[in-house]
């Protein structure tokens, strides 16, 4: 899995919102693309899909701008990265068969592992939120590695 650009626009502008705190005023886009540094007609784009799925919040008029639609302790990565591109998955090789209905040596055993790695990286990425990034942007807690990374990597 590789999150896209979109859904790393998306996680840096829902982070900006979230270190203005949940009863800060909205913020513009034109505010918010300079605080990241992201294009603003990208962003604009991006605050739109967020919206959609209920993320964000925005409001028209002189003071408009967005706002989290939730608090940011139960705004995941996850549900970030998913809203942006799509379900969390290894590869698009579908469901593992079931009952012994493999057509080709060693497919079902194959499915089965892309079927796992899909399902770590959503709970992975789950126990993210942004209230945890925000935390740790404060000066607070690093987020927590569940493993080390590879000597090779």
């Amino acid at each position: 899995m590789r999150v896209s650009t979109r859904g790393d626009y998306a996680s840096r502008a829902l982070l900006s919102l979230a270190l203005r705190g949940e009863d800060a005023a909205p913020t513009s886009v034109r505010d918010l693309a300079q605080r990241t540094g992201l294009p603003q007609p990208y962003l604009e784009q991006i605050l739109l899909a967020l919206k959609g799925v209920g993320l964000v919040r925005s409001k028209r008029g002189v003071g408009g701008g967005y706002v989290l639609a939730r608090p940011a302790t139960s705004i995941t990565l996850a549900e970030v990265v998913a809203a942006m591109d799509g379900p969390i998955v290894a590869g698009d090789f579908g469901p593992p068969h079931e009952g012994g209905a493999c057509d080709h040596e060693g497919q079902c055993v194959l499915l089965a592992v892309w079927a796992d790695v899909g399902n770590h990286m959503r709970e992975h990425l789950a126990t993210y939120t942004l209230a945890d990034m925000v935390e740790q942007a404060r000066g607070g807690r690093p987020v927590a590695r569940t493993h080390e990374p590879l000597a090779n990597s």
